[in-house]
């Protein structure tokens, strides 16, 4: 089949730049954001070897969705004991983390930049019998290569915003060739389905939200039982991934709260803890004492805020607080953050009026009184008062609200790729262009 002219165009122009990427990884590594001992497997330069037998290749972006992989690799696993794995994604958090959850039969790569040649690379070595995206990891070159090879695809847990459709209509024709490859779609909620039904003009499954049956990543039992023994006796809270913008409103909430408990703690966990630094400096002029979780120092009786600048540690401060803003969500255009994982750590949800990205959720959410929607400090500080009061949404509240968005995702969805697998003993080929639901 030709391709759309702007895949085309950005096949040339990434097979182009590909003498770029070493460079761009090097840089990469230096700041931490690749794992300098395992830049040949971005560059489709695999060293493990294939194990024998069905190999079922799952790729998504980052630990939120590994989390999704994870659970599938543990579910299909118990189905078929002689099956192996790999799980690629893309960040040093979720390598970290697939590295202490996945099973003795399945592995972890990094996965190849998006270059013809390094997607040829990394499919050769491989060979996988079939291959599984999560939500919107749409890689192009990537696509059309594991599309070539005759390998069938699935895109399970497919969530796209109003904006990512808006975005895919204008370009419809790459759209159509690009989804056009996957054997499965399974949408995760309503707006996707919708959106993705639309677009195709072909019928895809409304699966579920997988996320909500994934199972979560427990603390680091050593390290919790440190934080509880640091924040002893203190009243605390949480402001979850923030953005630039919202530390201030943050801080002005934590302000109204030490009125009435002058030894409260904030902890304060930014989106992007590179930014650690600047916050830091941020809380000192704000004038509050500030340990910095990224320079291993605990908070002391006369610290107001303890800084989590570190990567991969949520767990752990959903856990330690029993209120959770869940950022993202106090300023327009970013989207919010998924208030799940809080919820399975039995901290309550508080958000500001800002999700489009998790809509569905939230929706259900208000709908079971399992979370409080604020829109300024005052209100967030009176919603931390009244999670601490023991007023607000309850853990039970929260699982009815999961519960009633999930839908039976997970078997919907390993019924749907256990079928995509060949028949060994059936030679027909499959047709990679239809989609069923």
């Amino acid at each position: 089949m030709t391709l759309p002219p702007v895949l085309s165009v950005y096949r040339l122009l990434t097979g182009l730049a590909a003498p770029l990427f070493p460079y761009l990884l090097n840089r990469r590594a230096k700041g931490g954001k690749e794992d300098p001992a395992r830049k040949h497997e971005r560059l489709g330069k695999p060293t493990e070897l294939r194990p024998e037998g069905t190999l079922i290749w799952l790729h998504g972006a980052s630990v939120g969705e590994s989390l999704v992989l994870a659970t599938l690799v543990e579910h299909l696993g118990g189905l078929h004991a002689d099956w192996n794995f790999l799980v690629t994604t893309g960040t040093t958090t979720s390598a970290e983390l697939m590295a202490n959850r996945l099973a003795s039969n399945a592995r972890h790569q990094y996965v190849p930049i998006d270059t013809p040649g390094a997607a040829r690379g990394f499919l050769d070595h491989w060979k996988p019998d079939l291959a599984i995206f999560a939500e919107s990891e749409i890689w192009p070159n990537l696509l059309l290569e594991t599309s070539e090879r005759g390998i069938p695809m699935a895109l399970v847990n497919a969530r796209m915003n109003d904006k990512s459709l808006r975005s895919w209509r204008t370009r419809r024709a790459t759209a159509n060739h690009l989804f056009g490859a996957f054997n499965w779609i399974g949408a995760a909620d309503q707006r996707t389905h919708d959106g993705l039904t639309k677009l195709l003009d072909q019928p895809i499954a409304l699966a579920g939200n997988l996320k909500l049956e994934a199972g979560a990543q427990p603390p680091d039992t050593h390290a919790l039982m440190t934080a509880h023994v640091n924040v002893s006796g203190r009243l605390v809270w949480l402001a979850a991934s923030t953005h630039e913008g919202e530390e201030e409103t943050v801080l002005k909430a934590h302000d109204i709260l030490l009125e009435a408990h002058p030894d409260c703690l904030l902890i304060l966990a930014p989106r992007h803890p590179e930014r650690g630094k600047a916050i830091a400096r941020m809380v000192r002029a704000h004038g509050y004492g500030c340990a910095q979780r990224s320079k291993n120092e605990i908070p002391h009786t006369n610290d107001r805020v303890w800084l989590a600048d570190t990567l991969g540690e949520m767990p752990l401060w959903f856990t330690v607080a029993p209120a959770a803003l869940i950022a993202g969500s106090l300023k327009p255009g970013i989207g919010g953050h998924n208030p799940i994982e809080a919820s399975q750590a039995g901290s309550t949800v508080i958000t500001g009026p800002y999700f489009p990205s998790f809509q569905d959720l939230y929706d259900s959410f208000r709908a079971n009184d399992a979370a409080i929607i604020v829109k300024d400090a005052t209100e967030l500080a009176a919603a931390v008062e009244t999670v601490w009061d023991h007023r607000g949404p309850t853990p039970d509240d929260a699982a009815r609200a999961i519960a009633q968005s999930s839908g039976g995702a997970l078997q919907t969805t390993i019924d749907a790729v256990i079928a995509l697998l060949p028949d060994p003993n059936d030679n027909t080929a499959s047709d990679l262009a239809e989609i069923t639901p």
